[in-house]
């Protein structure tokens, strides 16, 4: 289940959408972009197995939804954070035809951060995932994760890399865009899709890509921050 995103309440009823968005009836589902540099170079067993034991960042721990007990801590290393939780779909950002009022209950036409020609981020076809806003449970900028920071993020052995783009909840966890859950294999429908469990969300400390839009730009960086990590002593 998810809840109205921080950039809901942000954006103001000036960047709602018309109520209803035409949704092609037999429209064929996007499509995904090759991955630069191929995203599997560095396997998801080599993540997983280089986070070791969580070391705890948040001083508390977060709900995957609403209704759920807190459970998730978030853990650190020198180089990154994690977190394994569920993954709920976000279409917020620019409508298109599989994110819009019509398809997402909850749909804001804004995300927290935007492109580089102040558009909102198109969560169809951008990689991107969710962090909480700021809170006594954790501040995410306190350990170098923003707007655009490099992400991992891991499901039954796919790797695929995603940007720092939305703010959510400050005490909800566990939430990635329409193209992220489509590339990890992941029904990406926001009304019924999604996973309960079994995602990993690795974020790169202190990295950026800029534009946040370019996915190959991402994905060039991820693998690299990716091999580092794995392979550092």
């Amino acid at each position: 289940m998810r809840v109205p995103s921080l950039a809901l309440a942000m954006a103001g009823a000036t960047l709602l959408v018309p109520a209803s968005l035409p949704v092609p009836a037999a429209a064929a589902p996007p499509r995904e972009e090759p991955a630069a540099g191929g995203e599997n170079a560095v396997a998801a067993a080599e993540l997983l197995a280089r986070l070791g034991k969580c070391h705890q960042v948040s001083r508390g721990r977060y709900r995957t939804d609403a209704d759920r007990p807190a459970t998730v801590r978030v853990c650190g290393t020198r180089d990154a954070v994690y977190w394994k939780a569920d993954l709920d779909v976000d279409c917020d950002g620019r409508p298109t035809a599989r994110c819009n009022r019509r398809t997402d209950p909850l749909f804001s036409a804004a995300t927290a951060f935007q492109q580089s020609d102040g558009r909102h981020l198109n969560a169809e076809t951008l990689p991107y995932l969710v962090v909480p806003a700021p809170s006594r449970i954790w501040n995410p900028r306190a350990h170098g994760v923003r707007g655009g920071s490099v992400a991992a993020v891991v499901y039954r052995g796919k790797v695929r890399y995603a940007v720092v783009g939305d703010v959510g909840p400050h005490d909800i966890i566990g939430e990635a865009s329409y193209a992220t859950a489509r590339g990890l294999g992941i029904r990406p429908d926001p009304s019924d899709g999604g996973v309960e469990s079994g995602v990993t969300y690795v974020v790169f400390k202190h990295s950026r890509v800029r534009p946040i839009e370019d996915h190959a730009a991402a994905v060039a960086e991820g693998e690299r921050l990716a091999r580092r990590f794995v392979e550092q002593k």
